[in-house]
Formats: C-alpha cells, structure tokens, sequence
C-alpha cells in the first residue's frame, strides 16, 4: 500500500560517520549523512543510480487508501490528513533508494555538524521556492520546528533532545542539542517537514486568518513537486505535477515525479477497495490477504496479462517489522507478565499458516525481524556487557533463555500449549471455575480484541476460539478505521492488533515506541504502554551508542528485554510485497535495492496503456 503520509513521522535515522578531529576547527559541509560510512554519491553527482533520467512525462496514476481524510493540515495529531501531502511539502533532506539510512540534500544543499555531534547546521539551496515564488528561508525551517513540537505530542517527544533551532546566516538553520553524543540527531533533524511561515500566518481567500493550530480543508501550497488539483472530502484527491516546480533539475529528483497526475481514492471497506482495483478504477493493489493472493486473482484481466501480478523483495529490505497482539498494559488484567505469555500460547501460527495463509508468512520472533538486529540464542560480547550494566533492571532469563515462540500446528501440540497457557495463569491467580477462568473475586478474565476493519479477523479468531477454551471470555470488534484510530488515540482498548516498522539504524524513534515517558501520551507509538526502567535504560543505550558495533549490540539487547517482558503476541510477516498492477507503467531496469519506488521512479507508458485500455491518460 502507498503511505498514507510521505511526510510525517519518519522514523528511522542514519547515524553519521565521525569528523576526523583534525577537522574540527572548520566546518565541514556534506551533501549527505550516511549510517554505514561514506554516503555512495559524492558532491557532483548527476542522479541516482537507479532512475531512468530521461523518464517521459506525463500520464496519470490512481491509487488507493483505506479511510477517509479530513485536513491537509500536515502536523496536527488529530483528524486524518489526506493521502500524499507528501507530494506538496518537503523536508531538509530526503533518503536514497539505493543505500541504508542514508540521505541527500532537498531543501538544504548541504548539512555540517561537529565532531561530538553536539548540534547540526543545514545550509538551504538559494533556488528552494515556495509554489507562490518566494523563497525558502531559515526562518521558515524554525517556525516549522517550533510549531511542529507545540502541536504534535509524538513529534515533540521524537524531537526532545533539540533544545533550540535558530537562524544563524542568510541560508542557514542550527539546531543544537541538549547533550553531545547521540549520532543519530544530525540527520533525524534533516526529516523535518517544512512549512511557509508567511502563508500559514497570511490570510485565505475570503480574508479568514489561517490557523497551524487547526483542521483546514483550504488547497495547501508548499515547496513540492505537486499541487493540489482537486478534491472531494474524505473520498478522493488529485495532485498535479507543478511546471514551475524549483527542485525538477536537482540530482535527488532527476528521473522521479514522472506522472502529470497523481490521484487518491478512498475505500473505507478493503473488500470493496479490491472490487474497485479489478473494475479499473485505479491502478495499483498491495495484497495484504494471503487467501486473496492465492486464490482472487482469475477475473479476466489477469488471465489475459493486462493486470500483474509481481512479488517485490524490495519493500521489506531495509527494515525490521513486529506485527502483534498488543495488551494494554494500563490495565489491571495484563499488567503480569504470566498472564501476557500464557497469550502466546494460544496462538496457533502453524494452524493458520496450513489453512488461511497458504505458506506466504513467517513467524516474527523479534521486534526486528528479518534484520541484523534481531537478538537470537544467548548474548556474547558486547550484547552481553550491555544487558550486564543494566542487570538489575531487566528479567533473569535474559541471560539463561532464548527466546522462542510455542510452535502447535495439531491437536497434541496444541494442547499441550494451552496446558502451559493455564500453569502461567495459575501462577497468577487464576482458576478454572467450570468453563471460566476467573481471579480471587471470581471475576471471569474477559477482554476485547478492537480490530480496524474485517481483515485481521479470521487471525483474530484463531486467537479467540483458543483462549475460550480455557476459559477466557474474548470478543471481537472491527470498527471504521476513523472509530479505530480515535479509540486508540485515547486508549480506549483491551487489546489491538498493530505493528511498528524499524530501520537499519534505529534511534531517538524507540523512545516514541517503548520508553515510559511515551506510555503517558495519547499520541505516541507506544500502544500497550510500555513503561519499564530496564526498557528505559536501552534506548538510551541505542540513542546514544558511539559507533555502529555497540548499536547493533544496544538494538539486539532491547529487542531481548522487549520479548522477555512478554509485551505482545508476535504474529506473522511477508518477505515480499505481493503486488497487482494495471500493465500501464515502466521503470527503471534494475529497481533500487531498499524500494520499489512506485509511483515516484515509474512512468506513463502510452504502448502498454494502449493495449491494457481503460485508464486515466
């Protein structure tokens, strides 16, 4: 599925490679930040190396998205901001494609920062323009820091160790941090997204004096390369390529926004979303239903080549995924961690791969699975010196167990499985009352699984009808995805199914995850709210590790203590993306390595588009 914001809440940061100290004395001017040493493309550089820079332009691309949309406000937590406002605003820096953590100059041509890391400095491009003809200033960079901070809880608690953003040159914005040390800052603070002061504290046209602070449905004007064309509230919305667009010949955008038009139509159903996909009426479908993969796709246009199936390794390279069941551990009910481990338990993967995913999944057993981060076995070396400091902190088992997921798949394996479930619950308090497991009061353990729409059900059921047998009362409810994403705004839940995506180079994002301070904020990351000083303490580590071998060691060490706590139920993940497309594009020969760079590196082609038929032109 296409993001539903480019924009926001970037997540992953690259950490820099070291100044040499003889350098000190001077600034040094880089056009990119790289986590694993050099940048590839060095000062010069014509274009990255996987785009095709004499792409045509022109044509249209429809997509799709699940939900509605209610602002293009880009920073507020609250409401649903329209799909692809990423094509209208820009941030300081923006990633390659074809390299880990790693990024280039957008609106900054380049970025310098001193050898303990202690702040960072952005030099903007003397030609970034506003879509109005006025230039992109420091001061705009401050003011959008400033207001994205005061509005945003998530963003603040992301961008918390910046104690002070200022304009110090005619193009050049400092931020300075509040300790020296924390690589990863120099280059999280190149993700901001960049607002026009002058425009957000200017008035509409009808005189109304516009609000950062507030919903607005007003066409956005920004520093990208498209602008709103038109729209329909919470349906639909088009973006059209600016002419004028200020960045079109610059390395990091030759060969991409290669589409005149970009279009968003909104499904609030997935089921009527596919419908919608194989009568035309838009262009690309990311599968996320493993049934549908194996068996939807015999309607004609794929019998006759004019719809693709393809599989993209692409999608998942650069990043680790946990997908979960996630307690809520505000409440009374899951806040033993036997009571939370007696969950896993129940959850029959092996039935579920056999019956309803028809061997396309892999069982996630780390919060960064499918990475070099994910920790496995005991811990050694450096691993192990970390979890060591921090000794008193964290669960014994660390260090004396590995951490497996309980396998089932038949009847035997299964029962036993939920003999351990009941030994955990009993250990806890619980006892079974006839058919109810019920507490000391005689209070039946219930809880609700909140679902957002109808997919995730039949997975949720597995889980459900499991638990029932042992006397846990659990229900399901799929809600809208507006009721969805307001109720776990506020914390309104039992327990959710959710998931959290992690870069190659994780960082100050972990707080916003796990950390005790984010537990507290309605808007934060941290779901289940997770609030423990052992946790606490490795993210520091991760935050601040001085050099790429003690990351990696710090991330193995906090997934560890992250599974031992027992904090969700683990469930599954895909090694490639599963795509259908309308046979109506090209791209480059050899995509880039960390992307399948669609719509952004793809093009209009008017051969194929001619004998797929139908379409937008």
């Amino acid at each position: 599925m296409i993001n539903k914001l480019r924009i926001a809440c970037l997540a992953a940061g690259a950490v820099l490679a070291l100044v040499p100290l003889a350098q000190a004395q001077e600034p040094v001017w880089r056009i990119g930040t790289s986590l694993v040493g050099d940048p590839k493309y060095q000062q010069g550089f014509a274009h990255f190396d996987y785009v095709n820079p004499d792409a045509p332009k022109g044509g249209t691309v429809r997509l799709s998205d699940t939900g509605s949309f209610d602002t293009f406000n880009p920073i507020l937590p609250k409401g649903e901001a329209a799909s692809g406002l990423g094509l209208v605003y820009e941030t300081l820096m923006t990633p390659s494609m074809d390299e880990a953590s790693t990024n280039y100059g957008l609106l900054a041509e380049a970025v310098s920062f001193p050898p303990d890391f202690s702040s960072v400095t952005y030099r903007l491009r003397a030609n970034a323009k506003w879509q109005d003809g006025q230039p992109v200033t420091p001061q705009d960079v401050v003011w959008s820091f400033q207001k994205t901070i005061a509005l945003n809880p998530s963003q603040a608690n992301y961008y918390h160790n910046v104690t002070k953003a200022e304009v110090v040159g005619d193009r050049e914005v400092k931020f300075t941090f509040d300790q020296a040390g924390n690589l990863e800052l120099p280059n999280i603070t190149g993700q901001l997204l960049v607002l026009p002061q002058h425009w957000w504290e200017g008035k509409d046209a009808n005189g109304k004096q516009r609000d950062i602070g507030a919903s607005t449905l007003e066409l956005p004007m920004g520093s990208g390369p498209y602008k709103v064309k038109s729209f329909s509230q919470g349906a639909t919305v088009t973006y059209a390529r600016d002419p004028n667009y200020w960045g079109a010949k610059q390395p990091v955008m030759i060969g991409s926004n290669n589409f005149d038009e970009i279009s968003y139509d909104s499904f609030r159903d997935p089921d009527v979303a596919f419908e919608g996909f194989k009568a035309d009426q838009f262009d690309w479908w990311e599968e996320n239903t493993a049934r549908h993969w194996a068996q939807a796709y015999e309607f004609p246009a794929v019998k006759d080549g004019r719809v693709i199936k393809e599989l993209f390794p692409q999608q998942y390279a650069s990043s680790g995924q946990m997908v979960a069941f996630v307690p809520n551990l505000r409440l009374d009910k899951f806040k033993d961690p036997r009571v939370r481990r007696a969950l896993n338990y129940a959850f029959d993967f092996e039935q579920l791969s056999r019956t309803l995913f028809f061997g396309q999944y892999e069982r996630i057993s780390s919060y960064f699975n499918g990475t070099e981060l994910a920790s496995s076995g005991l811990p050694t070396g450096k691993e192990l010196e970390i979890l060591q400091s921090v000794k008193d902190k964290i669960p014994p088992e660390v260090f004396t167990t590995p951490y497996t997921n309980p396998v089932s798949g038949d009847a035997t394996k299964l029962r036993a499985n939920l003999r351990e479930a009941l030994k955990l619950l009993n250990a806890a308090g619980y006892t079974l009352n006839g058919n109810q497991l019920v507490d000391a009061k005689g209070q039946q353990l219930s809880f609700e699984i909140l679902l957002n729409g109808p997919t995730i059900a039949p997975v949720a059921t597995n889980l459900q009808t499991n638990l029932r047998s042992i006397g846990i009362n659990v229900t399901l409810r799929s809600v809208d995805s507006s009721q969805y994403v307001n109720r776990v705004r506020s914390r309104d839940f039992d327990m959710i199914y959710a998931g959290w995506g992690e870069s190659l180079s994780p960082g100050n994002e972990q707080r916003d995850f796990w950390s005790s301070g984010a537990a507290k904020g309605e808007n934060s990351r941290n779901y289940g709210g997770i609030s423990d000083p052992g946790v606490d303490a490795l993210i520091d580590k991760v935050i601040y590790a001085p050099d790429r071998e003690t990351l990696v060691a710090a991330t193995k060490a906090l997934d560890r203590v992250l599974l031992a706590n027992a904090y969700v139920v683990p469930t599954y993940m895909l090694a490639n993306a599963r795509v259908a497309r309308w046979d109506r594009f090209s791209h480059p020969g050899t995509l880039p390595k960390y992307s399948i760079g669609f719509p952004e590196i793809w093009w209009w082609d008017q051969t194929k588009a001619a004998k797929t038929g139908g379409g937008a032109q």
